[in-house]
């Protein structure tokens, strides 16, 4: 009777070692475990997410300069060979090396009173070393009846397209807008600005040239904003003599 007994305490035992043993309560455990595990995991991606850098790109100015002239410069610059125009600013010179020949066939060819040059001259400047390159836009409206066929073989032979308003219309006008792709060098201010300043009208409204670049701006929670970056000079560019057209610009 007593063997019975110890046996039967044996077998419960047993039985409930079984139990703990089952299949599904051992998936259980592993599951729990996993779960244990990967929030774990998940909280540390989350903490990682959290501190993590999203990159945007944003266009960002670099300066602005008020034009007081467009000119030549008046002897030739060391390493700017095609140096042919200059957008005589306040605080810099920017010298065209590239699309200038055409801006000064437009701008010698065409009568001033009747060109209007796009106010929004923005430049970009990849590196922001010194070289900048974007368009420079202007258009040309005169009445129909003051066009002559020499006039239309000019538009036709740099690629100027009608572009002709509904107020041109209105008053029997006819305008041509022309696109130069140009690239240039910034300089100093040039050497003879205030006899330019003082020989010369000032432009009938102001002209605004502006520099830009394009910034990888890092977003991340704890971080603090980006530095503003200033406009970079060529490191060998110096102040130079120019010679303004004959006219001044949009008088």
């Amino acid at each position: 009777m007593i063997k019975k007994v110890e046996y039967n305490a044996a077998n419960k035992s047993s039985q409930i070692f079984s139990k703990s043993l089952n299949p599904k309560t051992l998936l259980t455990g592993a599951t729990l475990a996993a779960l244990l595990a990967s929030s774990g995991c998940a909280t540390s991606s989350l903490l990682e997410n959290n501190n993590r850098v999203s990159t945007t790109t944003a266009k960002s100015v670099l300066s602005e300069d008020q034009i007081v002239a467009f000119g030549r410069p008046a002897q030739a610059l060391p390493k700017m060979p095609n140096a042919t125009m200059v957008i005589v600013g306040e605080k810099n010179s920017y010298v065209l090396t590239q699309g200038g020949t055409e801006m000064v066939n437009l701008l010698t060819n065409l009568t001033p009173k009747n060109i209007q040059v796009d106010n929004d001259m923005s430049f970009y400047v990849p590196n922001n070393d010194g070289y900048f390159q974007g368009e420079m836009k202007l258009s040309y409206a005169k009445l129909k009846d003051e066009f002559k066929r020499s006039d239309y073989q000019f538009f036709l032979q740099n690629n100027g397209r009608d572009c002709t308003s509904a107020s041109d219309q209105h008053i029997n006008a006819q305008r041509f807008c022309f696109s130069v792709p140009v690239k240039g060098a910034i300089y100093p201010q040039v050497s003879n600005l205030s006899m330019i300043q003082s020989n010369y009208r000032a432009l009938t409204k102001p002209y605004i040239v502006s520099f830009y670049t394009q910034t990888q701006q890092n977003q991340v929670s704890s971080s603090g904003t980006n530095t503003v970056q200033k406009l970079v000079l060529l490191p060998f560019a110096l102040a130079f003599d120019v010679v303004t057209f004959p006219f001044q610009l949009l008088e």
